[in-house]
């Protein structure tokens, strides 16, 4: 049997979604198949934002330092930008328009602007090097690109343009200020998309190294933003019902960067269904985060599991106030077992959750909450319903009974339409019934709960940030001296895990872990580059088809077997 909360939560499920309301479930047709949805959504981005900030307006919506916007303001800001970006920036419906920029409320309103003006929200990386913000900028075909101070700097320090136009995003300004290049106070008509057209274009790491631009349409933004409000509701209703309501007044962090799919959907759309505040962290801090907990009462953060970690043992969380706090989530990232009970211990206020999604599925797939996370902390959960189904295949793409392993496969209304101008790597993502295959592997038991055993894909997952080996193998590679490398994934209790390099070197080469290390660092972003370089000393296994046996070499590392002059380097 599942659980009992699991058990709870399946009967208001079914309640809140046969009832007439905003979560009332049904059947929806998109690109020829039919997905369960909720039917009484708005059909695109606009019609969302409009809904949503109507019901909120008076309502806090965001907070960035001492600026305090509504709902209502910030809506009538992001109308004003939609005009500009139409009328004296051309932005016509269907063009890619780039935001390049950490978070700040100017973002928000600037992908809500670029979206009401019929333009796709394309979201890259701000912890890329400026000729990696350049090439992703590059081969989405972006016509404009909105970017803050440092991104902007970088983009034009870059060796290759990134062959659109640039204008500053000054996010150190209000809003209004900041914006006003963008914006048209004038009124006018603005377009209006509809469910199947583009939305946003979100940038993620492939086992062959290259990054894609994993396009969504409208239709999916709107279910998967309220995918994660029922699930809100759904929990309230249980607390509720358990004699544990929650308190009326909800606000979040905006913690994790909003060109992630988790700060962006999970965090900042979930924010306009439920009417919740957000409160603007530049970046990560968890002290920072401790004060702003107590001063905006902050009910609900998600992060990557390093952050619920950092909160629950940093020194100095006895000298706040942080009653306030009645849900931690986390996803993103592998999240050890060990640290379900010393959150529990750490924050006893605050229910855990778990979820597994990726930027292919608009970060829904499986989910588990409250005390079933810490009874069952080997798991990612269930599949989320109403619009989740997930299946396991076998290599030969049949579905595989429960408890056999296999690649794990998420179907929903919320899943991407495909990867941009990547035909042959859209068609291999998908099954023929419309299930994500999400490179992972696992198995499903007999009560529906997931397990995941490792990934077929050569992706390392850092703190949240997907970083494909062959990519570090690229630029280790460039250099001369370096015969051989592999690259690969080890667990790490603060990031789940880091990239590590075994490099053989050609004969008499000078080079040592340091210098490699120094090398790495113009060509790599920060998060991908090794935290450690070891230097092999003979050529590295080989598999019988003479490809380097990876696993082996990660198995010689693990068992400290690898070879000499190891050093850290990040």
């Amino acid at each position: 049997m599942p659980h009992p909360f699991d058990q709870a939560l399946d009967a208001a499920r079914l309640a809140i979604t046969a009832a007439p309301g905003p979560f009332r479930a049904g059947t929806l047709e998109a690109h020829g198949r039919l997905y369960p949805a909720f039917v009484e959504a708005p059909a695109d981005m606009p019609a969302f934002f409009a809904q949503c900030c109507a019901l909120h307006g008076p309502r806090p919506c965001l907070v960035d330092g001492d600026e305090r916007l509504s709902f209502a303001q910030v809506h009538d800001l992001a109308r004003r930008v939609a005009r500009g970006l139409a009328t004296r920036h051309g932005v016509a419906p269907g063009d890619h328009v780039a935001i390049a920029a950490r978070n700040g409320a100017g973002w928000v309103v600037a992908y809500m602007g670029v979206l009401m003006a019929g333009g796709v929200a394309t979201l890259v990386n701000g912890f890329w090097t400026g000729g990696e913000m350049a090439a992703a900028i590059r081969d989405t075909g972006c016509t404009l690109v909105l970017a803050d101070r440092q991104r902007l700097k970088a983009l034009e320090a870059s060796p290759a343009p990134c062959g659109a136009p640039c204008l500053l995003l000054d996010l150190d300004l209000p809003v209004g200020r900041g914006m006003a290049p963008f914006m048209n106070d004038t009124a006018g008509p603005l377009p209006t998309p509809g469910p199947d057209a583009p939305a946003t274009l979100l940038f993620t790491s492939g086992s062959t190294g290259q990054c894609k631009g994993a396009l969504s349409d409208h239709r999916a933004k709107v279910q998967a933003a309220f995918h994660f409000a029922f699930a809100s509701v759904m929990v309230a209703t249980v607390l509720t019902q358990q004699g544990r309501p929650p308190g009326p007044a909800q606000a979040t962090l905006l913690n994790l960067p909003l060109f992630h799919v988790t700060g962006e959907v999970n965090v900042m759309l979930q924010s306009f269904v439920l009417g919740r505040k957000m409160v603007v962290m530049r970046r990560w801090d968890a002290r920072e985060a401790l004060r702003l907990i107590e001063t905006e009462r902050i009910t609900y953060i998600t992060g990557v599991p390093l952050m619920g970690f950092e909160l629950a043992t940093h020194p100095d969380r006895g000298a706040f106030d942080l009653s306030s706090l009645s849900a931690l989530a986390a996803g993103g990232a592998p999240r050890p077992a060990e640290h379900v009970p010393r959150l529990a211990a750490g924050l006893p206020a605050a229910a855990q959750t778990f979820g597994y999604g990726l930027t292919e599925t608009n970060a829904i797939g499986t989910g588990i909450m409250g005390p079933a996370v810490v009874d069952l902390p080997i798991t990612p959960g269930r599949a989320t319903l109403p619009l989740v189904g997930i299946a396991i295949f076998g290599p030969d793409g049949t579905a595989l009974a429960p408890g056999e392993t296999g690649e794990i496969g998420i179907r929903s209304i919320a899943n991407i339409t495909g990867y941009w101008n990547r035909q042959r790597e859209s068609a291999a993502l998908f099954t023929a019934d419309g299930h994500v295959l999400t490179g992972d592997l696992g198995h499903i038991d007999a009560e529906g709960y997931l397990h995941i055993s490792g990934r077929a894909k050569d992706i390392i997952i850092r703190g949240g940030e997907n970083i494909a080996a062959q990519d570090v193998e690229a630029a280790l590679y460039a250099l001369p001296e370096v015969q051989e490398c592999a690259v690969f994934g080890v667990p790490d209790e603060r990031l789940g895990e880091v990239p590590v390099a075994t490099v053989w070197l050609s004969e008499g080469s000078g080079l040592d872990a340091g210098t490699i290390a120094e090398s790495l660092l113009a060509r790599l972003a920060p998060y991908k580059r090794p935290s450690r370089i070891v230097i092999a000393p003979a050529m590295l296994p080989r598999l019988g088809s003479e490809k380097i046996d990876k696993q082996a070499v990660r198995a010689a590392y693990l068992a400290g077997l690898c070879g000499q002059g190891g050093a850290d380097s990040g």
